[in-house]
This record gives structure tokens, C-alpha cells and sequence, in this order.
């Protein structure tokens, strides 16, 4: 029989992994269990039973609101960047909504620290493969990835450094200092713009930066409150401070990103 070989590597001791169909395992016997959505969580068991990442709320309201489309723009522009033929990282990759669009013409390997995001994740995209697991311990094998795709996620310079092919691409995707400003107006009574960026990367070079700005009419409720509550700011803001969203039935707000594509040097 001919065991096909996992993309993974094992967390505990960093050897080559095997698709065993129902899960996972090394060539020293660790083993991992798949879910019936078809991830598998790598995270080592002392970080287990703690509750990570994104809580279910603020991935169901992030499912909810990007499925309307309201960052298809973006999520084509980083298409045309990434294009085809890749194997691809998608890291931080939350519910899944770029990683399903990317998989179309790419290899795509998911993962993310929210076992409630990855378990949505895997829910809607059967051609990528996704792992629960810390982006400041990838469990990939060395130089073995040609693209990393960060999008809104924590950085982790030295292990995309590690996983990244000689002259591997990262894609980043920040927000720039205006995104969702409207939103704080109605929410704050002194809101704040968002700080100035430096995109230089130490071990990267950039190799190209565009900016990605246009504004969305939020003309239902309940896509202002989705909105709100997949952003940070709904943990953030009293509850005197959310009321004010609620008397509101239609909202302009600004969407501004950059992305910035980095090559691994030499």
C-alpha cells in the first residue's frame, strides 16, 4: 500500500506526517484524529481545552457579512497577485472565505488558531486542507511553501522565513488609515484612524504594493451589527457605546486595504 504524504508535519517531534484517511501520523507513531469536517488540530495538547482565536460569534458574523460580498474586491485583487499554480499558506485563514476562492487554481493548506474557524472553514471549502494551529509554530516542513497569504492575521516573520521557498512570495493584506471609519463615528465619540504602516520586512524585499479603496452602502441592520461584530471593536466598545448602532438602518462606510506582495531574499 502507498501512504500518501500529509503536508503537515508533526507538531511534536516535526517529522513527515501520512494521510491515514480518518487521520493523521508520523513515522514515530504520533498520532491525530480528523473531525467529521475533515481538519485535524495540531495543536499540542497543553494548549488544548483554552479557547483560541476568533470565538464562534465573531466567525458566524464574519461568515455572514462576507458572503453579501462586500470584500469581493479585495478578494479578487489578491487573486490576480497570488494567481495559479501555487502551494499556498493561508495563514490566519479564519472561516475560509479567501482560502475557498484561492483554492479554485491554487493548492491551498489552511490554518488558524480558532477551532471554530477552521471547523466553518472546512465546512465550506473541500479542496483545501485545514489544521488547527499556531502561526508562531507552523507545522510545515522547511522551504516547502511557494506563497504565504496573510490577510488581517498576526505576523510571524521568522517561521514564514523557515516554511517559504527560496524566493517564496508573502501576501499581505493590511488596513489602511481610514478603513472603517464611518463606523467608529457611530460608535465613538472621538474615533481614531488607524496608524501609518511600514511595510519593510526584514528577510523580504517588496515587490509590489497596491492599495485597494471603495466604499460600501450598508442598507440592512443586520449587515451594520455583522460588520461590527466580526471587528475587535465589538469586544472593545461598552454597551452604551453598541446601542448606538442599533437605531441606525443604513450606514456608507469606507474600506480601504493594502497589499503588499514580499519575496523571500536570498
Amino acid at each position: 500500500m502507498i501512504l500518501k504524504t500529509s503536508d503537515f508535519i508533526c507538531p511534536i517531534c516535526g517529522s513527515k506526517m501520512f494521510d491515514l484517511q480518518n487521520s493523521l501520523k508520523c513515522m514515530l507513531g504520533h498520532s491525530f484524529d480528523k473531525a467529521k469536517e475533515g481538519y485535524v488540530n495540531l495543536l499540542l495538547k497543553n494548549a488544548r481545552g483554552k479557547r483560541h482565536g476568533d470565538d464562534k460569534l465573531m466567525v458566524s458574523a464574519r461568515k455572514a457579512f462576507l458572503d453579501k460580498g462586500y470584500y469581493a474586491k479585495l478578494r479578487e485583487k489578491i487573486g490576480d497577485i497570488l494567481g495559479s499554480d501555487n502551494l499556498v499558506l493561508d495563514s490566519g485563514c479564519g472561516e475560509g472565505y479567501y482560502t475557498s476562492y484561492f483554492a479554485e487554481s491554487n493548492t491551498l493548506l489552511g490554518i488558524d488558531i480558532s477551532k471554530d474557524a477552521i471547523k466553518s472553514a472546512a465546512k465550506r471549502c473541500k479542496k483545501a486542507t485545514f489544521a488547527v494551529a499556531s502561526i508562531a509554530q507552523i507545522p510545515i516542513k522547511n522551504e516547502s511553501v511557494d506563497t504565504i497569504i496573510n490577510i488581517f492575521a498576526p505576523d510571524s516573520q521568522k517561521e514564514f522565513l523557515r516554511i517559504l521557498k527560496p524566493k517564496g512570495r508573502l501576501i499581505t493584506v493590511q488596513p489602511l488609515e481610514n478603513h472603517l471609519f464611518e463606523l467608529k463615528q457611530a460608535i465613538y465619540e472621538k474615533p481614531y484612524k488607524n496608524p501609518p504602516l511600514d511595510l519593510e520586512k526584514e528577510g523580504f524585499e517588496i515587490k509590489s504594493v497596491n492599495e485597494v479603496k471603495y466604499k460600501i452602502n450598508l442598507s440592512a441592520p443586520e449587515d451594520i451589527d455583522t460588520l461590527f461584530k466580526m471587528t475587535p471593536y465589538y469586544y472593545k466598545t461598552s454597551a452604551t457605546d453598541q446601542e448606538k448602532l442599533k437605531g441606525l438602518n443604513s450606514l456608507l462606510v469606507s474600506l480601504e486595504f493594502v497589499i503588499t506582495e514580499y519575496l523571500k531574499k536570498e
